[in-house]
């Protein structure tokens, strides 16, 4: 996943769209981690907040799932769910 801090669209809509992408090329299977909020900020060096943000509008949509304790998982209809996004 690439972050454009210069890009005009807001960070935790690029974050969306990176994981969204990495689920549709097979990257992200079903049930596979989602790297932590924490490890996500320091390495693209982006508030945690942002990073929060973006897990939340993405567990809204059922594209993952958080397992309290474990960490967030990937859903296992998330790719069929962005396909009918893609194609509305």
């Amino acid at each position: 996943m690439q972050i454009d801090k210069f890009s005009r669209t807001p960070i935790y809509e690029q974050v969306i769209d990176g994981i969204e992408r990495e689920i549709l090329t097979g990257e992200l299977k079903p049930n596979s981690p989602v790297a932590s909020v924490r490890a996500l900020s320091v390495q693209f060096s982006v508030n945690p907040n942002t990073l929060q943000k973006a897990y939340t509008e993405l567990e809204r949509r059922g594209i993952i799932y958080t397992a309290v304790g474990k960490g967030c998982f990937i859903a296992k209809d998330a790719h069929s769910i962005i396909s009918q996004k893609l194609t509305a």
